[in-house]
């Protein structure tokens, strides 16, 4: 389970890369529990950089620390279906047992418990990482279990195999998932057929990006195939961080053969020499069998130079770990941390196609793109097409999760309906089901015969279910907690409206808010989706936005008038002066008379 190996300190010219200044933060983070100021003052020597930009990025991500976390650094999942199953008691139960206070190391500096947001888990939570490693499936049982183990001091490589267990979940399998095609079978095709040939077959088929936006991918590879540079690149998009995803999780743990065919394709294709696998960083376990993976494909002659023994045909594939920042998401946040820096959004045009990674032409796609592309070069555009719709051709894999009998992973021709994959998962009574994760849209049960497809409901890939007995308000105030949580800061109506929102849904779930408060929200939430400078601030009010048109009644019950009251509560402001001098008397209060 140790992967520490993968990346070594820069001690050679070759190795002094500035864009690997991530990789080597993340090394020394889960080497030392933080980012010692010495290797802050030897990475700036050896990839000449300053050190005050070294201490901008270990501050831009979530996972990086410039003070020790101690020997088992805890992060419980914060994601609302991790909620759902109970982590925030089992969170406070641990917390007691260890006595430590959440976010603080322990007085002997031997642990830290914390929260984070979405593992990647949903399907098989509570979910929790212990110094980057994955730990599914907590109950009361698991959590005594940890709890002994950390007072005993018991190495992590010593803990019950069965506490990392992940598994596929895989409910409902489509053409995609069914494929039986062997590995390099895309490649081959490029080959027989061309690159011209297979480009016009990946047009023809309608494949759309699968991270959501719905690019078409074939038009996308031609741009950036036109673009004219020294270098070309191929990223894929593996940083699925919009809460209640997990089908790229499914997709490189078990059909990486295939996601990586889709990479080499396209090289192929735009004519790239190198690509990058940008893992997020709650995927720390995938990273070495990805890692040997990569290597038997080289050992076979499907990376490297020559490949398939085609003359000219060089591309090889690096895997970038993230560190814990939703905003890397976005394509080019995502290229800002390959090159080593805090992930915050470029100005666009230009678009990557023709200044991307290095300021180069580069592709990218998500997993699950990748895969139909490679899929699309074996059996063509029509056998694509034979399913979904006219506006959306094709399967998509959707991640299930929440009050349902079974989560997991669902695939499905575009057009099938939201009730029809209710009944599939076994969602009784919904209410509601979020789509697309914290940054989609919420879709009330009247609206349940609606369908996925980019012309009706377009989704990334995921679906929480929300039964009838669920407060529709505390998913609300998750989504408004975790965006305030992600925001890059780089511009004021994303930064100052998240957090402006954030306290007014406090408000309204405290019972303090009236109506002006509620129009409000949707005044700062119009704002941010016209001013914002990325898709995060643009979609961050999605939750408020479509909960007060569609959920009146989860703010309205919680209405004290229907004037204005300060969020501010003075009199529980002096309750420590009232503790201090042991006073509860009337007169000890605002508001009370004496």
């Amino acid at each position: 389970m140790n992967t520490d190996n993968l990346f070594s300190m820069p001690t050679s010219p070759a190795d002094s890369r500035p864009d690997l200044l991530l990789q080597y933060l993340y090394q020394i983070q889960y080497q030392y529990s933080f980012i010692p100021q010495q290797s802050v003052k030897y990475l700036s020597e050896k990839l000449s950089l300053t050190e005050s930009h070294i201490h901008g990025v270990i501050g831009f991500y979530s996972f990086l620390h410039e003070s020790a976390r101690g020997t088992y650094d805890i992060l419980f999942s914060d994601s609302i279906t991790d909620h759902m199953t109970g982590s925030r008691e089992l969170m406070a139960d641990l917390c007691k047992k260890l006595g430590v206070t959440p976010g603080e190391p322990r007085a002997d500096g031997r642990v830290t418990v914390d929260t984070t947001s979405c593992t990647g888990m949903c399907d098989q939570g509570p979910a929790m990482l212990v110094n980057g490693w994955t730990v599914t499936r907590l109950d009361q049982g698991r959590i005594d279990a940890i709890s002994q183990l950390i007072e005993s001091n018991t190495a992590i490589e010593q803990w019950p195999d069965e506490f990392f267990q992940v598994e596929d979940n895989i409910q409902r399998r489509d053409f995609l998932l069914s494929d039986d095609s062997a590995s390099a079978d895309a490649l081959r095709a490029l080959i027989d057929q061309g690159d011209a040939a297979v480009l016009e077959q990946i047009e023809s088929s309608g494949l759309r990006g699968r991270g959501g936006a719905g690019f078409k991918t074939g038009m996308k590879w031609r741009f950036c195939k036109q673009a004219e540079a020294d270098q070309h690149f191929v990223v894929c998009n593996a940083d699925e961080g919009e809460p209640g995803t997990f089908k790229d999780r499914v997709l490189l743990n078990s059909y990486a053969d295939k996601v990586f065919d889709g990479m080499a394709l396209c090289a192929g294709i735009i004519g790239a020499k190198k690509g990058y696998l940008y893992l997020r960083g709650e995927y720390r376990y995938l990273r070495e069998p990805l890692e040997q993976i990569l290597q038997q494909r080289r050992d076979e002659g499907l990376l490297g130079k020559d490949i398939l023994g085609k003359q000219g045909f060089d591309f090889d594939i690096e895997i970038h770990m993230g560190a814990g920042a939703y905003i890397c998401g976005e394509e080019s946040s995502l290229i800002e941390s390959l090159e080593g820096k805090r992930g915050i959004p470029r100005k666009r045009p230009p678009f990557p196609v023709t200044n991307g990674y290095m300021d180069q032409p580069t592709v990218v796609n998500n997993v699950e793109t990748f895969i139909s592309a490679a899929l699309i070069a074996v059996h063509g555009a029509e056998w694509f097409r034979s399913v979904g719709t006219a506006e959306s051709s094709g399967t998509k894999l959707l991640s299930i999760s929440g009050d349902c009998e079974k989560p997991g992973i669902y695939e499905y021709p575009f057009g099938v309906s939201i009730q029809d994959i209710l009944k599939d998962c076994g969602a009784i009574d919904a209410q509601a089901v979020q789509v697309a994760g914290a940054a989609g849209m919420t879709v009330p049960a009247e609206e349940f015969e609606r369908r996925i497809a980019f012309e009706d409901v377009s989704t990334g890939g995921s679906l929480m279910v929300f039964n009838r007995e669920r407060d529709m308000l505390d998913m609300v105030k998750n989504f408004a907690d975790f965006f305030v949580h992600e925001s890059c800061g780089f511009c004021t109506p994303c930064r100052v409206g998240g957090s402006l929102l954030k306290d007014l849904v406090n408000k309204v779930h405290s019972g303090h808010a009236g109506e002006y408060d509620l129009k409000e929200m949707s005044n700062i939430g119009q704002l941010m989706r016209t001013a914002s400078h990325c898709g995060l601030g643009a979609t961050a009010a999605n939750p408020v936005l479509d909960t007060l048109s569609k959920f009146p009644n989860i703010y309205q019950k919680r209405l004290k008038h229907t004037g204005y009251e300060p969020a501010f509560d003075l009199d529980a402001a002096l309750q420590d002066a009232r503790d201090i001098t042991g006073r509860d008397d009337p007169g000890a209060h605002i508001g009370t008379e004496s």
